[in-house]
């Protein structure tokens, strides 16, 4: 028999992707049916009361607890269990850290990190910028004047705005948001796009070429609006690097103009600049450009066999990153492709990189007339094992299945484990999603 167990902590604040994870490991204890710990936002009283509870009255800045099966008692005492052991480390880990943006960039901090919602952003970018920091914005929902404004500041101090909507970075090896474990080498990459600087980042580790920085600009810098400021500026900085031999840009379609003045400053520059602009340039190609353009040979890129199933006729297209979202569908042929990355699938959830839930209820709806086209990215902030939950929907699922496993042999889940577990489960596997959209295609 089953019971129904809804708390509510008031003033309680833990970030989405804690409390995502921690309900995870809830739902896998036994005697526990559902469970769902996060903070009381709008969207999650929805999907609280949709899963057949009824929240009390509460706001965002409070800590929901909904669990439903045998043993909700002993899940709580595990969530408690969860959160002292955290608490204890962070405060090990760091002392006692400064409470404010303005406070910590007193200290001798030389990039600051800002991941709050977006409606919140601002102020705290605006304090690091003040202070004379490059602001690395992981935050999305940051409407677009805000950034323009940040920007034009930015220019003002002579520092680097990273975002917003910026999920990967990495200052000499050192990666930020979702990062790769790269080898160090020539190519520095300036990125209107986190997935597309992880595609052509790993495709150069592959081929032994190595990354000196990673400069996220946010996909929206170089719109119209925003006029490609942080482009023009990560450009300039990597010119000054006596580590980068090469610069590869990358971004989804610019607007005309805009392209037209970052081409202007990259002929400027001493280091050479390869462009790929999707859709003139898809990435895979960026990279082998790039390689060419060191002198290196570009390899053959790896990929694993998988089994074909019923008659595909569509391509259904299933990703988490936007960029190879979009070059996927350029790619592949005819049919459906959804961005689970984008903001109106991540506002109060955890990032599809991270929570598999969205992209598991759409395999579930899948027939044996399509093909499932899906990106699996790896590293650091990702998912620490993705091929546990996406290997039994691949085996389960009637569709023929091919997967871009974005990933670098220096990463913690183990490219080479999480290829052979999905090729097993029955998926066909390539490290380079434009040749998985292409084999996706010549499979309808």
């Amino acid at each position: 028999m089953s019971d129904d167990l809804i708390q509510l902590r008031k003033g309680t604040y833990h970030d989405s992707v804690t409390l995502m994870r921690i309900s995870r490991a809830l739902t896998e204890m036994p005697g526990v049916e559902v469970a769902m710990v996060a903070m009381a936002t709008e969207l999650n009283l929805a999907i609280v009361r949709d899963l057949g509870f009824t929240p009390p009255p509460a706001g965002p800045g409070d800590l929901l607890i909904a669990l439903r099966g045998a043993a909700p008692h002993r899940a709580v005492e595990e969530l408690d269990a969860r959160l002292t052991e955290r608490a204890a480390t962070a405060a090990t880990a760091a002392g006692q850290p400064p409470l404010t943006t303005w406070s910590a960039a007193r200290t001798p901090a030389d990039l600051v990190l800002v991941s709050v919602p977006g409606e919140h952003a601002f102020c705290e970018a605006y304090d690091a910028v003040e202070a004379g920091l490059p602001v690395m914005i992981f935050s999305d929902g940051v409407p677009l004047a805000q950034e323009r404004w940040l920007k034009d500041l930015a220019e003002e101090r002579g520092v680097l705005v990273m975002g917003p909507d910026c999920g990967t970075a990495s200052i000499a090896g050192a990666g930020l948001g979702f990062a790769n474990v790269l080898r160090p080498g020539p190519v520095g990459l300036v990125a209107a796009s986190g997935t597309g600087a992880q595609q052509v980042s790993c495709l150069l580790d592959w081929a032994e070429a190595g990354v000196s920085h990673i400069l996220g600009v946010g996909g929206r810098d170089l719109s119209a609006e925003v006029g490609g400021l942080a482009t023009m500026r990560a450009l300039r900085m990597l010119d000054d690097d006596p580590a980068t031999e090469l610069v590869v840009l990358i971004s989804k379609p610019p607007d005309p103009e805009v392209a037209r003045a970052v081409r202007e400053v990259a002929a400027g520059l001493r280091t050479p600049v390869v462009e790929a602009f999707l859709p003139e340039t898809d990435l895979t190609e960026a990279a082998g450009r790039a390689l060419r353009a060191l002198g290196r040979g570009v390899p053959e890129w790896p990929s694993w066999p998988g089994a074909r199933r019923g008659t595909p006729r569509a391509v259904r297209g299933l990703y988490a990153g936007g960029t190879l979202c979009a070059e996927a569908a350029a790619l592949a042929g005819p049919g459906e492709f959804t961005d689970f990355g984008d903001d109106a699938y991540t506002r109060g959830r955890a990032h599809p990189m991270i929570d598999p839930t969205l992209r598991l209820e759409a395999m579930s709806h899948v027939g044996p007339d399509e093909v499932v086209l899906m990106d699996v990215v790896l590293g650091h902030a990702a998912d620490p094992d993705p091929a546990a939950w996406l290997a039994p929907a691949v085996a389960r699922t009637p569709a023929t299945v091919v997967i871009a496993l974005v990933g670098a042999a220096g990463d913690p889940q183990d490219l080479h484990r999480q290829a052979a577990a999905l090729r097993e489960a029955g998926a066909a596997v390539h490290v380079s999603n434009a040749e998985a959209a292409r084999h996706a295609r010549s499979l309808l």
